[in-house]
């Protein structure tokens, strides 16, 4: 059959906000962007999400709509230069009755702080109006004076509705598939290997219908696994399985195994992929599955994320081993995350308790009349720095949220815990 040279995700992009699938919080009929976009009131934001959810596209059908000049960078090979000739050419380009001209960076959140400088002053006098896409928390990765000038729109991964919905126009209008005879039996390995990204379901099912030499194509879970491992190269290229691998690292680090935790980690890195983010889900990690049973993990893994920042690659790959390996060999306890996951679920449940008087401030002397702060005691004025003093809430006063778990480290807080507390926490 007839191929197009132009990838099929490229072929199927939407042109107008009708055509879009997913982020109906965003774009559906009387949301925030699509009020903006239709109400000509258009502002700088940042569009935080996963791959392939449609950033990119979502910004060239707002140009569009909006009929503006549309540049774009990519942070992985622009610089500071390149930002500043766009914003010469933007200024030249400005007339009364013309808008500003767009600016969509991808991968924004791999700008330094001097190219994120140089966006400042055009951001702000509306030389032009900056739309930023970014797969990372924009609060670790933009700097606050741009932040502070954008606003963050979070978008979602792809559910089955619009995997569905993004498969039968795929086969129904596309100008080579059209021609086909699909025969779709199952979709469930279609949409797990896309991992609701609209990008890789339609690479997958570009793979999966070259791979039939007549009209008919097949599709169910079988035939779909299968065809995409005799096309592992094209399905993983320049990271694809991201989210599989760095859930695989993960595993193996919390499953105590280093053999797979660098296994996996060389996978990442000879993939392409970002070493900051991969010491981040070690600091996560740290906090999350090692926590008490060894306090030094938390301090491990910020330490490699420094190092990884500030060295760069390739030598940061071998910070980034000795984390993992420190990390998978350590013990293991996940109870500050329970303690906190428990805290939580007490809050949504019991609403905003007041705080009990003694343990208020009492900055006025109407506070202090009022009984603020009376009570208190202070634990450094007694033995052991240790005063017997409800610091709870009355109403769920003696409720405990950390129980310690049964390490080294953690028996030693339990066994101080209760020589303190006298069995008021169990």
């Amino acid at each position: 059959m007839e191929q197009s040279n132009i990838p099929l995700a490229e072929r199927l992009r939407p042109q107008t906000l009708d055509d879009y699938v997913g982020q109906q919080h965003l774009v559906g009929e009387n949301a925030v962007i699509r009020r903006m976009v239709e109400g000509d009131k258009l502002t700088s934001f940042i569009l935080w999400g996963p791959p392939g959810v449609g950033k990119t596209t979502l910004a060239r059908i707002i140009a569009n709509r909006q009929n503006r000049k549309f540049y774009t960078l990519s942070a992985v090979n622009a610089g500071v230069k390149d930002v500043r000739e766009v914003i010469e050419d933007a200024k030249r380009q400005r007339f009364f009755s013309t808008p500003n001209p767009i600016l969509f960076i991808d991968e924004i959140h791999r700008f330094s702080k001097s190219q994120q400088d140089s966006l400042l002053g055009a951001v702000e006098h509306g030389t032009v109006t900056l739309i930023g896409a970014t797969t990372e928390n924009p609060s670790f990765e933009v700097i606050s004076p741009l932040l502070s000038r954008c606003q963050v729109y979070v978008l979602k991964s792809l559910d089955v509705a619009d995997l569905e919905k993004l498969l039968e126009r795929a086969v129904t209008t596309d100008a080579y598939l059209k021609q086909r005879r699909f025969c779709i039996e199952e979709t469930e390995a279609l949409f797990r290997f896309s991992g609701g990204d609209a990008r890789k379901l339609l690479n997958v099912l570009e793979i999966v219908a070259s791979s039939f030499d007549g009209d008919e194509v097949v599709i169910n879970n079988s035939i779909v696994t299968e065809r995409l491992q005799e096309n592992i190269a094209l399905y993983d290229k320049n990271g694809e399985q991201h989210y599989d691998i760095i859930s695989a690292f993960i595993k193996s680090m919390r499953g105590s195994d280093p053999n797979a935790a660098v296994y996996w980690l060389a996978r990442m890195i000879e993939g392409g992929e970002d070493p900051l983010f991969i010491a981040r889900r070690m600091v996560i990690l740290a906090a999350e599955d090692v926590g008490l049973a060894n306090p030094n993990a938390l301090l491990m893994a910020q330490a490699c994320f420094d190092a990884v920042k500030v060295i760069g690659m390739p030598e940061g790959r071998i910070v980034l081993s000795q984390c993992a390996v420190y990390l998978a060999t350590s013990p293991k306890s996940n109870a500050s995350y329970l303690a906190v996951e428990a805290a939580i679920a007490q809050v949504r449940q019991s609403g905003d308790l007041p705080v009990p008087l003694h343990l208020r401030n009492a900055p006025t002397k109407l506070m202090k009349d009022l009984g603020y702060h009376k009570g208190y005691k202070y634990a450094h004025d007694y033995q052991d720095n240790f005063v017997d003093l409800d610091y709870l809430p009355e109403k769920i006063s003696g409720t405990t949220f950390y129980t310690p778990g049964d390490t080294a480290k953690e028996r030693e807080i339990k066994a101080r815990m209760e020589q303190l507390w006298k069995g008021k926490y169990r």
